[in-house]
């Protein structure tokens, strides 16, 4: 299955149905007078979240969709049949915007969700409608209204509710291998993985969270470099993120630049985003000397001047982390029975969601433009990944 999160499609809705012209004429039955009945409404383009859908690839082949128009009117008073609506099927977490004015028309962010994207056109009426004490022979009818045309973009940004992120190779993929039934690719090589990998982490009965692996980040990802730009928005939507840090890395980087390193990417890219909850988890602690590896983790804590949760942990060992999920969960629990009792709380997250996809709009948009830019004026274009198209499977295991 390829992975794609971003499709522009073109939607009409139906036109409503004519007035019908008519009188009534049958025999013995002077005078029957007008019987022309309503059109039909046409009709609406909708989009539905479904949950058994996991990509927007349908969406990159038929790029066009129309709803059913309503039935014109007929006589003896008939009313024309309404046009169906066309329900169009997207994932969980996709974001619908309008291409030519740029405004969010909704974001699909629960099972069975509906959005109507382009509304049925209004019947017309039939010269019935028309008739009173001084028009009994009434000739107005009116047409059917045409239905709205739209060009949306669809992105899908992975629901999760906790987000991992780190330099390539730290670990990341091997950790949601751990605790979950996602199985991302595995090597001793950078950048393995190639898309958000998503896996449903039990800690109990009835208690489970969402993690999501994104692809690693690099120095300049925030600008474009590497796949950075294209999956630093699916974090936007994540409640926790988990700072992967690898303690032993093979090329030598100390863990303190590249801690930095990735905090300057997520300013860089959306600064509400830096802002978040964020965990350090230091893995790999299994490729350093027991007696070193306290030592080792507290100087890096010190030199960061960290304040916030630490978590030591070896993923490819499973050690450390049934702590660290069940802290996770406990962190969730608390958090949602909170915005649940304090509505002025759960707005300020809502607001603070809103924020993020804002930040994480525009930063896509300029690095769009930066692109077309360098292609307007004959510059090579050192991004090989070019239409978000990547022949790779994508995981989401329970």
């Amino acid at each position: 299955m390829k992975f794609v999160d971003e499709a522009a499609i073109s939607v009409e809705a139906g036109k409503g149905g004519n007035g019908c012209l008519s009188f009534r004429r049958e025999k013995y039955i002077p005078r029957g007078g007008p019987d022309g009945g309503d059109g039909g409404d046409g009709g609406s383009v909708i989009l539905e979240a479904d949950d058994a859908i996991n990509t927007l690839i349908d969406y990159r082949y038929v790029r066009q969709y129309r709803a059913q128009s309503g039935e014109g009117g007929k006589g003896r008073n008939c009313t024309g049949g309404k046009g169906d609506d066309l329900v169009l099927r997207v994932p969980v977490g996709t974001s619908v915007f309008d291409v030519d004015t740029e405004e969010v028309l909704g974001d699909l962010t629960k099972i069975g969700q509906q959005l109507v994207v382009a509304q049925g056109g209004w019947h017309g009426l039939g010269n019935t409608r028309f008739k009173s004490s001084t028009n009994r022979a009434p000739r107005q009818i009116t047409p059917g209204k045409p239905g709205e045309q739209r060009n949306i973009r669809l992105e899908l940004k992975v629901l999760a509710d906790v987000g991992l992120l780190g330099l390539p190779n730290a670990g990341k993929s091997t950790l949601i291998r751990s605790v979950s039934a996602a199985k991302p690719k595995v090597a001793d090589y950078p950048f393995t993985t190639l898309v958000p990998n998503l896996g449903v982490v039990r800690v109990g009965a009835h208690r489970s969270f969402v993690m999501a692996d994104i692809p690693g980040l690099i120095k300049g990802a925030s600008d474009g470099a590497g796949l950075g730009i294209r999956f630093l928005k699916h974090l936007v939507r994540t409640r926790l993120l988990l700072h992967v840090v690898d303690m032993a890395p093979f090329d030598g980087k100390e863990p303190k630049e590249a801690v930095k390193e990735i905090v300057g990417e997520l300013e860089g890219f959306s600064p509400t985003l830096a802002s978040r909850e964020r965990w350090l988890v230091l893995n790999k602690l299994d490729m350093v000397a027991e007696d070193e590896r306290d030592q080792l983790c507290d100087e890096l804590v010190k030199s960061l001047g960290w304040e916030g949760p630490v978590y030591k942990v070896s993923a490819i060992k499973s050690d450390g982390l049934e702590a660290l999920c069940w802290d996770i969960m406990r962190w969730i629990e608390e958090k949602s029975e909170a915005e649940a009792s304090d509505e002025e709380l759960a707005q300020l997250e809502v607001g603070l969601k809103e924020a993020m996809q804002q930040e994480a709009r525009q930063k896509l948009e300029e690095y769009k433009a930066s692109r077309k830019s360098k292609r307007s004026n004959g510059e090579d274009d050192d991004d090989e990944f070019d239409d978000d198209d990547y022949d790779v499977e994508v995981e989401y295991a329970p």
